[in-house]
């Protein structure tokens, strides 16, 4: 039933993204797409995450400095946000669970944009206190790609992610075989997917299509599907897992008011 479900959804959106292809400005193609994703995780996840646009910030985000803008940003609801206005927000980086780069057709150029937002979101330092967890908790933020058009096989978006690691220098992190594989985030993105084409995704999931494989394959890093469906199943359930777990953790704010000071502070004793 699942995945009868996420497919006919998957068919649903590529046909959606049909209608505004027609319109004769790109502003005008991608924001409806956008919102197509948006009504489907709004419609599918739990109560308790929610779904935004805006920047990320952590405790050592200064005023005015450059950060990107995420087109669509899950976050859990019991976090406080910045209204900056016109429906953008500003995050703190303790409530984020991951961000989703739509794009209408995912060229070479997109990805080397979304290398680069999700290098940033992942250098963002987290302030929290912990009590327990239990569950799957991303040892990062996650960061997704999700396309309505693309290249004709996934494994030219892995070439395309592997030569913008070699450019930028970044070091792709060996994958333990025991638990702790679950634990090493991705270097960039840990995913991206081409609705009705297929998938790549960084093998470090507590669920995903390569288990029986990784013995018999302990160097294996990228899961590449090529694949007319099961892509927006995939997308779900792997934002499923990331949002199913039970945490005793809540925001330190000591670290945002470090650089906070009052000039006339005085003291009562009685």
């Amino acid at each position: 039933m699942l995945k009868s479900h996420m497919n006919a959804k998957e068919r649903v959106l590529v046909a959606h993204a049909q209608v505004p292809a027609n319109s004769g400005h790109s502003l005008h193609k991608g924001t409806p797409r956008e919102a197509f994703i948006r009504e489907f995780l709004e419609s599918h996840l739990p109560a308790t995450v929610a779904i935004g646009t805006g920047e990320i910030i952590d405790s050592n985000s200064q005023p005015i400095a450059p950060r990107n803008q995420y087109d669509i940003v899950i976050y859990r609801r019991n976090y406080p946000k910045l209204d900056f206005g016109g429906g953008i927000s500003g995050f703190l980086i303790e409530s984020v669970i991951a961000t989703i780069e739509v794009k209408s057709t995912l060229t070479k150029a997109d990805m080397q944009q979304a290398i680069g937002a999700a290098v940033n979101a992942k250098a963002l330092q987290p302030s929290f206190v912990t009590s327990f967890r239990t569950g799957h908790i991303p040892p990062k933020i996650l960061n997704y790609v999700v396309a309505y058009d693309g290249p004709a096989a996934m494994s030219t978006v892995y070439n395309w992610i592997a030569e913008d690691h070699h450019r930028r220098g970044i070091v792709v992190p060996d994958l333990p075989l025991d638990a702790s594989r679950n634990d090493t985030p991705a270097p960039s993105i840990d995913a991206a997917f081409v609705l009705g084409r297929g998938f790549i995704y960084f093998d470090n999931v507590p669920t995903g299509f390569s288990m029986s494989t990784r013995v018999s394959h302990p160097n294996q890093k990228w899961v590449i599907a090529d694949s007319p469906d099961g892509n927006l199943l995939t997308l779900f359930l792997f934002i499923q897992t990331a949002t199913q777990n039970v945490e005793g953790r809540w925001l330190n704010p000591l670290p945002y008011m470090a650089s906070v000071s009052l000039p006339q502070v005085t003291i009562g004793t009685t």
